[in-house]
């Protein structure tokens, strides 16, 4: 999956979640985007952790961070950060 296409699955995930539930949710899915695109990994499993129990899927988050982190440039992270900044500004959240 190139870098673009996986940014507007999880941009569209991030929508998704915030669209279907109240305000409440989207400083949580905020910070969890935040700590995806520029936190360390242990700084984002650690996070996610507080809402998945499941070893499976922490260690699948914890393979997606990793592939991120290699694959994503910077500046393709900061593009990305912008993104999410304009979605959690919408009158949405």
């Amino acid at each position: 999956m190139k870098p673009a296409e996986f940014l507007l699955l999880l941009l569209g995930a991030a929508l998704l979640l915030t669209s279907r539930a109240n305000g409440d949710i989207c400083p949580a899915v905020e910070q969890a985007v935040q700590l995806f695109l520029s936190g360390s990994p242990d700084d984002y499993i650690s996070n996610m952790g507080r809402y998945v129990s499941d070893p499976a899927v922490l260690a699948n988050e914890a393979a997606l961070k990793k592939c991120v982190d290699s694959k994503l440039t910077e500046e393709d992270k900061q593009h990305a950060m912008s993104a999410v900044n304009k979605l959690f500004s919408s009158t949405l959240c």
